[in-house]
């Protein structure tokens, strides 16, 4: 994250300056994550929870913002999809087409904000 301090005067960097290092000594007080994740799995195993069971699937939610009880859902996994033929070519360049997935291509976007129509860029077979 970046702060634009241009336009910051000396007071008001002080400021800036003071609220960085209460926040940095806040955070030099607090223990690594990895000790903390190893408590809590050693306090839901004394208990007999898993993470999966409290938290969801992942375990990185909590459980207020869960909102309730949730039923765990299997994971399915992502089908894996062939390359898809390309739908649009530029005229200027051969060379350069989109499949009509994601995106625009940069070339296609500057066209059709110049007023260009997407059908006009189709491939015909």
């Amino acid at each position: 994250m970046a702060i634009n301090l241009e336009g910051l005067s000396a007071k008001e960097l002080a400021a800036v300056i003071a609220e960085a290092k209460k926040r940095k000594t806040k955070l030099a007080k607090r223990k690594p994550v990895t000790v903390v994740r190893k408590k809590v799995a050693a306090l839901l195993k004394a208990e007999g929870y898993t993470v999966a069971e409290l938290f969801g699937g992942s375990g990185g939610g909590t459980a207020a913002a869960g909102g309730g009880e949730r039923k765990a859902k299997a994971a399915k996994p992502r089908k894996v999809l062939g390359k898809v033929a390309p739908k649009y070519r530029n005229p200027d360049n051969h060379q350069e087409t989109w499949t009509g997935r994601g995106k625009p291509k940069s070339w296609l976007q500057t066209k059709l904000d110049a007023g260009a129509k997407l059908e006009d860029f189709l491939i015909k077979d």
